[in-house]
């Protein structure tokens, strides 16, 4: 299963840019992860891009008001999705600075937060691409998850 993340904009500040080069290069060894940038913009274009993007996978939108997980149950998802056998890519959807818009919440297959407080999308999208090492990590029995 491909895991696609679409974000709106490239990183700018350096801990972002470090941070998701240092995820992206851990993830390499557990499957096929691709990262996306879209033209940042507002919230109806992105959304829309986004959407279009995503076309034909699995679409989970990143937002606080989303359904909060805790790492095991992320892990239990993956799986779910892995054996229903239809799903050959999983897109986790990273909006504009002002957020998805209701149409794009409402045309994702799921909506999940990283956490409930508001987060600037370049630190969600190092605490999403963590997230994903995490969960393949444990997925797989080692040691990083405790």
């Amino acid at each position: 299963m491909r895991i696609r993340i679409l974000v709106a904009g490239k990183p700018a500040l350096a801990y972002a840019k470090s941070g998701v080069e240092e995820y992206l290069k851990r993830l390499g060894r557990y499957g096929s992860y691709e990262l996306e940038f879209l033209k940042a913009g507002d919230s109806e274009s992105v959304s829309a891009a986004l959407l279009e993007r995503s076309a034909g996978s699995f679409r989970i939108a990143m937002d606080e008001r989303g359904e909060a997980l805790v790492t095991q149950a992320w892990a239990d998802k993956f799986a779910a999705l892995e054996m229903r056998g239809d799903i050959k890519a999983v897109s986790f959807l990273i909006g504009a600075s002002d957020g998805h818009t209701p149409e794009l919440r409402a045309a994702c297959d799921a909506v999940w937060s990283l956490s409930k407080l508001t987060l600037q999308h370049e630190l969600a999208l190092v605490v999403l691409l963590e997230q994903l090492y995490r969960v393949a990590t444990l997925r797989k029995g080692e040691p990083y998850h405790r």
